[in-house]
């Protein structure tokens, strides 16, 4: 009895410890695409033009969605940007 309790906290911890390993990969991993973007957006941080350079080094994709019309026959299209290590930002 005493010994399945043990056994049951213990495997209780090494879940705890994996769940900790990979959330703290995951943190690390996002430091480290911000500090890539960080140092893209310092090398791009005077443009006097957009280049094609410039957006094949900054931006991962593009995303356009299909245009809709609302009662008053506005026509409206949502575009989103993915930009490279920190993706889309609102």
């Amino acid at each position: 009895m005493l010994s399945q309790k043990y056994q049951a906290k213990q495997q209780e911890l090494i879940e705890k410890i994996d769940r900790f390993k990979t959330e703290f990969a995951n943190e690390k991993q996002t430091t480290t695409d911000a500090e890539k973007w960080i140092a893209l957006i310092k090398q791009y941080s005077d443009p006097t033009e957009l280049t094609a350079e410039m957006l094949n080094t900054l931006i991962e994709k593009i995303v356009v969605h299909e245009a809709v019309k609302d009662s008053a026959g506005t026509r409206t299209q949502k575009i989103e940007i993915f930009y490279r290590f920190v993706g889309k930002i609102d």
